[in-house]
């Protein structure tokens, strides 16, 4: 699968950008040291959004709410989620056609078989009790309703270790565990699916010493100055430079973050 969204500017501060804090728990458009997260959160939306298409839609966890106002486009009703009062007042003011609700994706305030897709994006790595988060998503969706999950995979994000490096990720998971994590719940799997680097963006890897990625995480951790030129490429990066690709076009353990796609019987 790729992107074909326009580049837009991801220097230029969108309104209401500046109410939500960056704590590196959500990703907020329009901040150009931000962007090279945004773009690769970014392309799952734009691919998947068509599965949505004339669906009432729970996007579980929407953080800022851009992906869930991208889904609007095409779904019949969004619900977009999230536990943190401030998210979901920006969401409320930001993108009227996201009917925004606090709540805890322990226990979905929703009736049962109320929606067709359940969307948790870059979110259940956070989640303390994943398999608690699974049956509540069987719980709400309709019969034949699909449960779409990307997440980074543990063996890239966090190589060789037990405890995943973002302070905020509770558990990561590679795509076997994935897979065994939604088949256990009671889903079957659709698709499996890995986030890689398009062309454009191996050429940036080259450029920074091997990897665009470390490069960044070198400067926030120091607190040190970005340079120019890796502030430059960070600012370009679009949703077309990341490949979406299934486990049969490419090693899925070499994937940067998994996409999966399962189903309610």
């Amino acid at each position: 699968m790729k992107s074909t969204n326009p580049p837009g500017d991801p220097t230029e501060t969108p309104p209401g950008a500046a109410t939500l804090t960056l704590t590196g728990e959500r990703t907020i458009p329009g901040l150009d040291v931000e962007n090279y997260w945004f773009r690769r959160h970014e392309v799952v939306y734009r691919q998947l959004a068509p599965r949505c298409s004339g669906r009432d839609v729970l996007e579980a966890g929407c953080g800022e709410g851009y992906g869930a106002d991208l889904i609007a486009d095409v779904a019949r009703r969004v619900i977009g989620l999230d536990y943190d009062d401030a998210a979901v007042a920006h969401v409320q003011a930001r993108y009227p056609r996201v009917e925004a609700v606090q709540g805890n994706l322990a226990e979905l305030p929703l009736p049962d078989a109320a929606v067709d897709v359940v969307v948790n994006f870059q979110v259940i790595e956070h989640l303390w009790d994943q398999a608690q988060f699974i049956a509540e998503c069987a719980r709400v969706l309709r019969p034949g309703g699909l449960l779409m999950i990307s997440t980074p995979n543990r063996i890239t994000f966090s190589p060789g270790r037990d405890t995943p490096i973002n302070p905020f990720h509770t558990r990561e998971l590679n795509a076997g565990e994935l897979t065994e994590l939604l088949r256990e719940g009671g889903f079957d799997m659709a698709g499996m699916f890995g986030v890689f680097h398009g062309p454009a963006l191996q050429r940036m890897d080259a450029r920074h010493g091997g990897s665009i990625i470390d490069a960044q995480i070198a400067r926030a951790v120091a607190d040190a100055p970005w340079p120019p030129e890796l502030l430059a490429d960070v600012a370009a990066v679009t949703s077309d430079d990341f490949d979406i690709l299934e486990a049969a076009e490419r090693n899925i353990d070499d994937s940067l973050d998994l996409v999966a796609i399962a189903v309610r019987p």
